[in-house]
């Protein structure tokens, strides 16, 4: 979906396909044909954004056979989709029954990283619309917080920077701007975006900058505005935003209200989970874990890094945190100029629900979809933004 600001340019919204897993490049196609047009003909559009979630099998693929990826840009025109960013924080097995720590790996110490990323930037030269010029890939924020020393740190740098140099090389053999944006998440090195700002303002260029999701924002009690003013005197860009609401519990001392959050403690996804005392942020890695014992004080707001459809927020007496999206898509494309022209709804877990809030056919998942996508429609709008053909 595309849509024009009050300055003239053009924002991209998308839906990610990482909640349609898929390892090869057989089940892209059929995520193409079996999800994402129907989620298009649903809201009744001509052309529908997806954020395409290339695993390590397809993108492989596709680099070595340059007809299968003809193939699949004509399968995008075909069924009325478009592809301006791509998701390369998963490296495969996403669709596995166990993620958890797994998603982290290879880190960004690790060559296959850099391979992988340099495929999917090479990728997406071909696969952006014939119109647009600047393409965005959101990425692992360098690695798990464990293991992860100063050798590591000084490796992920350097291939960072080699990873710049190629995507300058990349346009000027293509004409086409690719830009990577390091996902902070809860746990990881780079947590937050205040974390951000020291690895990234030491590479060479604009290349590298972070992709805000708003859920993992929220998670980690960052305030919208002071966290977007410290990247913008960083001189970090915000490549590309994730709309995503977390799971708030006000009151997680109440026996009702953890019951209601050990619904949401499932075994395939991590949950890390966070409060905010007068210390500072607390935390610990899966809701489980918070759930289980004392590892965390109740007696102030909880809120677990678990993405909850963003128009469907979770019955009393849990929250969504829908707000925080909202306040930072107003500071990104509610001013006189976007801050980013890349956002994408990725709401990821909805087979990770709670058994009765999860969709039980194709179709139920495709309206869900569709939902949260309207809702983002209509916040953009609601910001000044008109929706495009």
């Amino acid at each position: 979906m595309r849509f024009r600001h009050p300055d003239g340019s053009t924002v991209h919204l998308a839906y990610c396909t990482n909640v349609h897993p898929a390892e090869t490049l057989d089940g892209v196609l059929a995520q193409l044909r079996d999800h994402c047009e129907p989620v298009r003909k649903c809201l009744g559009r001509d052309r529908l954004g997806i954020g395409l979630w290339l695993a390590k099998d397809a993108a492989r693929a596709l680099i070595t056979d340059p007809v299968a990826l003809r193939e699949l840009r004509a399968e995008l025109d075909r069924r009325g989709l478009e592809v301006v960013t791509l998701n390369g924080f998963p490296y495969e097995g996403f669709g596995a029954e166990e993620v958890k720590y797994r998603v982290y790996k290879p880190d960004w110490a690790d060559t296959e990283r850099l391979a992988h990323t340099t495929d999917l930037a090479r990728l997406l030269t071909a696969l952006l619309p014939d119109d647009v010029t600047e393409g965005t890939i959101s990425t692992l924020p360098l690695a798990w917080r464990t293991d992860f020393d100063e050798r590591a740190a000084d490796t992920a740098g350097a291939a960072l920077t080699t990873l710049a140099q190629r995507l300058d090389a990349l346009q000027e053999l293509t004409g086409k701007s690719i830009r990577i944006a390091l996902e902070p998440e809860p746990g990881c090195t780079v947590e937050t975006t205040t974390d951000a700002i020291g690895p990234l303002t030491v590479l060479p260029g604009h290349r590298i900058g972070v992709c805000v999701d708003t859920c993992h924002l929220a998670t980690s009690f960052e305030d919208p505005e002071t966290a977007l003013a410290a990247l913008d005197a960083a001189g970090v860009g915000v490549h590309k935003a994730q709309l995503s609401a977390a799971l708030h519990a006000e009151e997680p001392r109440l026996p009702e209200v953890r019951d209601a959050l050990a619904a949401f403690a499932e075994p395939r996804f991590l949950h890390q989970t966070r409060t905010l005392t007068a210390a500072g942020l607390r935390g610990t890695d899966d809701l489980g874990e918070a759930l289980a014992g004392e590892a965390l004080p109740d007696d102030a707001p909880w809120r677990a890094h678990f993405h909850v459809p963003l128009h469907a927020p979770p019955a009393a007496p849990l929250t969504s945190t829908l707000h925080v999206l909202q306040d930072v898509l107003t500071l990104l494309v509610g001013g006189m100029e976007p801050r980013t022209r890349h956002l994408e709804v990725e709401t990821y877990t909805w087979q990770a629900l709670p058994p009765e809030l999860r969709p039980r056919t194709r179709t139920q998942l495709v309206d869900g979809i569709a939902a949260e996508l309207a809702l983002a429609r209509d916040l953009l709008t609601d910001l000044g933004l008109k929706e495009l053909p």
